[in-house]
C-alpha cells in the first residue's frame, strides 16, 4: 500500500464478504433450530390434548401429581359431630370432624380444654364406637370406650381415669346447637 508523503492514513482491516456470509447463515440456522424446536413442542403438546382419557393407561392416570379426591365420610360417622356433654359433671366432647377411616378431629373440656391425645371412631357389626385418649395435668392417659346409642341420640360406655387407676360406667347426651 503506498501512501502519500505527508498524509496518515488509518487503515482498518475490513471483514471480507466470506465472514459476513458465514455469521448470516449461522444465524440463519440458529433461528430455524429455534422455530422446529418450538413447532415439534406445539405438536407434541397438541398430540397429548388430543389423546382420549379412556387410551390413557390407568398406571398413568394416576401417577399424577395431585391428591386424589378425598373419599366421602362414612354416613355411620356423621352422627357423631357435634357437642356431647355428661350430665354428672358437665365434662364436654365436641366433635368436629370424622374421616372416612375414622380419625376423629375432637376437643374435651373439663370446663378448660384438656389436651385430645387420640380419638378415633370405628364400626363393627352396625355399632358405631368411639375411642378417645386424654393426656394432660390430671389425666395421664385417661380415655372414654363409648358407642352411639341411636335410639337415645346419645354416647354410652366407660371411662378410666388414669390418675385413679378407676373405671366409671358413663355417657353423655348431645347438645343442641
Amino acid at each position: 500500500m503506498s501512501q502519500s508523503p505527508g498524509k496518515e492514513q488509518n487503515i482498518m482491516p475490513q471483514p471480507s464478504a466470506a465472514v459476513g456470509r458465514r455469521l448470516h447463515r449461522l444465524a440463519a440456522v440458529v433461528i430455524a433450530l429455534a422455530v422446529l424446536a418450538a413447532v415439534g413442542f406445539w405438536w407434541s403438546k397438541g398430540r397429548q390434548a388430543g389423546t382420549s382419557p379412556a387410551v390413557v393407561p390407568k398406571a398413568a392416570a394416576n401417577a399424577s401429581n395431585e391428591p386424589a379426591p378425598a373419599a366421602p365420610p362414612k354416613p355411620a360417622f356423621e352422627i357423631l359431630t357435634g357437642r356431647w356433654q355428661r350430665p354428672d359433671g358437665g365434662y364436654i366432647i365436641e366433635v368436629r370432624s370424622v374421616e372416612p377411616g375414622g380419625r376423629m378431629n375432637a376437643a374435651y373440656f373439663n370446663p378448660q380444654p384438656i389436651n385430645v391425645a387420640k380419638a378415633e371412631a370405628s364400626q363393627s357389626d352396625g355399632t358405631v364406637s368411639v375411642f378417645i385418649e386424654l393426656r394432660d395435668v390430671n389425666y395421664p392417659g385417661s380415655t372414654y370406650r363409648l358407642t352411639y346409642d341411636s335410639a337415645d341420640d346419645c354416647l354410652k360406655g366407660i371411662y378410666f381415669q388414669a390418675a385413679l387407676g378407676q373405671t366409671f360406667d358413663v355417657y353423655f347426651v348431645r347438645l343442641q346447637p
